[in-house]
């Protein structure tokens, strides 16, 4: 999907920002609607008219749930969302329940083929929640049309999230400050994703593709987890990278969208994994999902089952396939038996302890994630537990470790707050002289870097979005 974001990043996006912020405020959300339709058009234009039917539905929904002497709200809401649903389901798992149809009863229909509309299950899930919180009444419903649509197609987020729920920009839709504050702080935000996901995520992530494409049979142990924990490592910069990229975007052109991410990998359970990493997702199946079937107010067995179903359908959302299913299981399990059987233990463990558990798990799980070949994820699982005739360490160990030792040292002090500690301690600095000091090397680190991305960018054929598949 890179065609869709790169171009229209260093060619649109300083055009588009030339004329959102010469016109006046009431044009401000036109020009974003138009380009926010040309970035979507740019990867795969008649896509966009299955938006605009998503779109008028749940707009549509708003606006009968507004009138006092409507009836049927409920059946309404279903609709629209059984209609949303159908949508996702269609072109997301139409081919992967073929499969298993053709493997349960030994039967040969074609597959579909049918391609992913870019940001389907981000965007879905920002209609549903509109027309679930317009039912509850926890946000009073568009009146425009093109507006909704705007805070659907806005381009910074539509890709791969945020989720962004139409009550954290309702106002902003119509009134926001739009000023050099916001954007010069807005573009700090975004190019620290840029340098997040082209600097460490790209980089890193091409000695996953070469460990995981290697043949199994002459990977080493170490060589296996030195593979696993670069993946770890490109999942996380990519697609907070690309997070931080859509709320600077977002900031600098006036709205203030949620954090996505809140450094997981110093998590010290699963539970707080979880409560760190895709915010938006967890607290949307959270919201929409746990509570609505009674959360973890009723009683044990009933929560059990809570847990197990939002846990599939997170799976499910990621994609059709079953390491997905396996994934989401897998991580249902965790959750349970942290909640009922491993808390009082864990929490006794020394810190150390609690974030080596915590990672050690979060690895396999990633493990179960990158491979949706299960013959290949088999394999690779043995290797990584010494199961089978592979030495546990060799040269190509040695070889892509001391490559990488460099950019894996500084994978790891940027998934810890080093960063805004020393920050905020500069911040406390209150001395003219050292402020202009500190805001001179700040200026000269963020143009190097700039510098070293641009030739990344413009050399580098190896740039994937991993979350724009989704």
């Amino acid at each position: 999907m890179v065609f869709s974001s790169i171009p229209f990043l260093f060619f649109f996006f300083p055009l588009f920002l030339f004329l959102y912020y010469i016109l006046p405020f009431k044009y401000k959300n036109k020009i974003l609607l138009i380009f926010s339709l040309i970035f979507y058009a740019w990867g795969e234009p008649v896509y966009i008219l299955l938006m605009l039917f998503s779109t008028f539905v749940d707009y549509m929904n708003g606006r009968l749930f507004e009138k006092k002497n409507f009836r049927n709200k409920k059946l309404y809401l279903i609709i629209a969302l059984a209609i949303n649903i159908s949508l996702l389901g269609f072109f997301k798992y139409s081919d992967f329940l073929i499969e298993v149809i053709n493997s349960l009863f030994n039967v040969s229909i074609p597959l579909l083929n049918i391609g992913l509309p870019i940001g389907i299950s981000f965007y879905t899930f920002q209609t549903m929640s509109y027309s679930i919180d317009v039912y509850r009444k926890n946000v009073k419903p568009e009146k425009n049309y093109f507006t909704y649509l705007t805070y659907i197609s806005m381009f910074p987020q539509l890709i791969a999230g945020p989720i962004v729920r139409y009550e954290t920009i309702s106002e902003e839709l119509h009134e926001r400050v739009v000023d050099f504050n916001g954007f010069t702080t807005g573009l700090l935000r975004f190019m620290h994703g840029l340098f997040k996901k082209v600097l460490i995520a790209n980089n890193i992530g091409y000695l996953w593709t070469v460990i995981s494409t290697s043949t199994t049979g002459e990977l080493s142990v170490m060589t296996a987890w030195l593979g696993l924990l670069a993946f770890s490592f490109q999942i996380y910069y990519d697609f907070s990278g690309y997070s931080d990229m859509a709320i600077g975007m977002g900031k600098m052109l006036g709205f203030n969208y949620l954090e996505n991410f809140n450094y997981p990998y110093i998590a010290t359970s699963i539970t707080d994994f979880w409560r760190r990493w895709h915010i938006s997702l967890s607290t949307w199946f959270k919201d929409y999902v746990y509570i609505p079937l009674g959360g973890s107010r009723v009683k044990k067995i009933i929560n059990i089952r809570n847990i197990f179903i939002v846990w599939a359908l997170t799976g499910i959302w990621h994609g059709a396939a079953w390491n997905f299913v396996i994934w989401g299981i897998y991580y249902g399990v965790i959750l349970l038996l942290e909640k009922f059987i491993l808390k009082e233990y864990i929490d006794k463990f020394p810190k150390w302890l609690k974030h080596t558990y915590t990672l050690l798990l979060v690895m396999i799980g990633w493990l179960i994630f990158a491979f949706d070949d299960m013959t290949l994820l088999g394999n690779y699982t043995n290797i990584l537990f010494g199961i089978g005739n592979n030495p546990f360490i060799d040269s190509s160990f040695i070889y892509y470790f001391s490559n990488y030792f460099i950019i894996i040292v500084i994978a790891i002090i940027l998934s810890m707050p080093t960063y805004h500690i020393i920050k905020d301690k500069l911040l406390t600095i209150k001395d003219e002289k050292t402020e202009l000091i500190i805001f001179i090397i700040r200026i000269m680190m963020y143009l190097l870097l700039l510098i070293i991305t641009t030739s990344y960018l413009v050399a580098d054929t190896y740039n994937p979005f991993l979350y724009f598949r989704f």
